[in-house]
């Protein structure tokens, strides 16, 4: 574990085990390290060998890392609960460069009755982000989960649109210039490759793509808008949901449809990742960009951690990779142990197979442009008489 993983001044020292009895204390010098932290994963899982020195790049960030080779981020997702806790931020703060608003940016937050909005959650990550000089990428403003009942109650093709078009406008629109991507579009589609059923799809068929996408873009030119999804790279290049998913981009964007980016989610099995490269390939050939935006892998093997990052690292037009939480009691998949960081926020072995093995990758690629608006605070509180905050 990097000494840098936590600053001192916001730490105590945390200790680091591998389920042995055995531990390291942050800030331990490298030659008392455990045994992990002196094999060169590079060699062990592509039987080859950097020409930089395994000493000189562990003490590096994986955020860091993965700017260097082309890329724009390595990020997590978080709200302003997890960012309250000290030891959750200290982490984020010291090893990745984007945030994901885990909740704070879905419907049922953000506009639970119609017309009456709700950011403080999501001003509070935003702020934060800003202030730490970390990217953000918004999540998600059209979903048909987590979705209030007076929207999955509309039956109206005019009303729907209008809904749709005054809740991405207000909400993308608050943030203009300052959120890097968003998810304009979740988990629309089916396991077969087609339109998953839900009150978008029942009610306006697939232009309510066109509709949510067309509102985004008007409301933040900026911003890198994209469609975003589940076993689109976890299970093969060859499934349904994967080529149905690559063939609506393409022909959305060829229709005009401003769609910038295809997120694939990457919740992996232990084993999955031998499926990713093929699989991210295909998607990133559909659009302009591409992106994992919330990956764990059950039991994080580093070999499934080194082979479903790097996939994203060898295709030139993917910009980055989300991993869904910092450490593994708060992820969603707890039990699966899915996150590159130990309930006691150390480093587990995916950490350090990850920063090793990147670390000797010969930077190849042509980093993506970044936003041109300056990257100004939010304003932390609402005037709108019909905005409310469910934090502030």
């Amino acid at each position: 574990m990097r000494s840098s993983i936590v600053y001192p001044f916001l730490l105590s020292p945390i200790a680091f085990s591998l389920a042995s009895p055995i531990v390291e204390r942050v800030g331990s010098n490298r030659d008392e390290r455990h045994e992990i932290f002196n094999i060169d994963w590079e060699k062990e899982l592509f039987g080859r060998n950097s020409p930089v020195p395994l000493a000189e790049r562990a003490d590096a960030s994986i955020d860091a890392i993965f700017k260097k080779l082309g890329k724009l981020y390595f990020g997590t997702c978080a709200d302003s609960g997890s960012l309250s806790q000290t030891s959750n931020a200290a982490v984020i703060m010291a090893d990745f460069g984007q945030v994901t608003p885990e909740n704070s940016g879905k419907w049922d937050t953000t506009e639970p009755s119609q017309g009456k909005f709700s950011f403080g959650g999501l001003d509070a990550l935003v702020n934060w982000a800003l202030k730490n000089n970390k990217l953000v990428r918004g999540h998600t403003t059209v979903w048909h989960s987590q979705l209030p009942g007076w929207v999955s109650a509309i039956t109206s093709k005019d009303t729907l649109t209008t809904v749709i078009q005054t809740h991405v406008s207000t909400e993308i629109g608050r943030y203009a210039g300052k959120i890097l991507q968003w998810d304009v579009v979740n988990e629309m589609f089916n396991e077969q490759g087609g339109l998953r059923s839900s009150v978008f799809s029942t009610v306006l068929g697939e232009d309510f793509v066109r509709i949510a996408f067309e509102a985004a873009k008007k409301a933040d030119p900026a911003a890198k808008l994209y469609i975003n999804d589940y076993n689109t790279v976890e299970l093969g290049s060859t499934y349904a949901k994967t080529t149905g998913m690559a063939s609506y981009v393409k022909k959305w964007i060829a229709a005009g449809i401003p769609i910038d980016g295809i997120g694939a989610q990457a919740h992996l099995a232990a084993g999955q990742a031998k499926n990713v490269p093929a699989a991210l390939a295909i998607l990133c050939a559909a659009a302009p960009q591409c992106a994992m935006t919330e990956m764990d892998i059950v039991n994080a093997a580093p070999a499934d951690y080194v082979t479903a990052v790097k996939a994203c690292v060898d295709i030139p037009n993917c910009v980055g990779v989300t991993v869904w939480g910092v450490r593994d009691p708060d992820s969603w998949r707890a039990s699966n142990n899915p996150l590159l960081f130990d309930s006691a926020y150390a480093a587990k072995p995916a950490y350090s197979a990850l920063v090793a093995t990147l670390g000797g990758v010969s930077p190849n690629a042509t980093p993506s442009p970044m936003p041109t608006t300056p990257l100004a605070s939010v304003k932390p509180t609402v005037t709108s008489a019909t905005t409310t905050s469910a934090y502030w």
